[in-house]
């Protein structure tokens, strides 16, 4: 009875230490899953081109924001007068579309991380008509720009302001057709948690594009 008893118990410690020692696998390849996946967390979004063409587009509209001070410290009396000319309205309006549009493809890149497909894909449409929303709104402002006589001969001013606004406007379409394109091959190429390269460089773009506006708003048409 003694050695049955001591042969129960060792078969039973046994038993613990194999427990334990598959608790331990567990716990440590949790860990390393973790570790793996804050390791892909922690990648640069999109790919090496599209930050190359980023960097290529900031520093274009660097220079030229640089032109624009520089002009209105030498013509402190034109670029006072022409921000009062402006509709500003429609620049807060066109403001408040493009910051709602970058929280829609920010929403979009957060469903496709989670494999919800769908979701993404509602989020990218939304975008594109946000940016559909920004075409309009800035043909309306350009339209009562015509209707007061203002145009990209009136001064210096409006000659820098055309400028940057019609190439944003430009680099706005551009984004679209970017964010038109990945939308499309989601439908026959469908991107997945781990596989969403494309897409991350479109909203990559999208919110570059987003952050110019951010900084021409308030130069044309809040500073005096």
């Amino acid at each position: 009875m003694s050695n049955q008893t001591a042969l129960n118990l060792s078969q039973v410690d046994n038993l613990s230490q194999d427990q334990q020692h598959d608790a331990h696998q567990v716990n440590t390849e949790a860990y390393q899953g973790k570790l793996i996946e804050n390791k892909t967390d922690d990648k640069v979004p999109g790919n090496i081109a599209v930050w190359i063409l980023i960097y290529a587009e900031l520093t274009e509209f660097g220079l030229f924001f640089a032109i624009f001070l520089i002009a209105k410290a030498a013509n402190p009396v034109i670029f006072a007068e022409g921000p009062a000319q402006l509709h500003t309205s429609s620049g807060a309006i066109n403001t408040l579309i493009l910051l709602t549009s970058s929280f829609f493809v920010a929403r979009a890149i957060h469903a496709i991380k989670r494999d919800k497909l769908k979701s993404c894909q509602r989020w990218l449409w939304l975008t594109l008509f946000a940016g559909a929303a920004y075409l309009a709104t800035k043909t309306w402002e350009y339209s009562i720009n015509a209707d007061n006589g203002i145009d990209g001969t009136t001064d210096l001013f409006f000659t820098i302001y055309y400028y940057l606004t019609f190439n944003h406007l430009l680099h706005v379409m551009m984004g679209m057709c970017t964010i038109g394109w990945v939308l499309a091959r989601s439908y026959v190429f469908p991107y997945t948690k781990d596989d969403h390269e494309g897409l991350e460089s479109a909203a990559c773009y999208w919110h570059m594009v987003d952050l110019v506006w951010i900084m021409i708003f308030p130069l044309l048409y809040v500073l005096r």
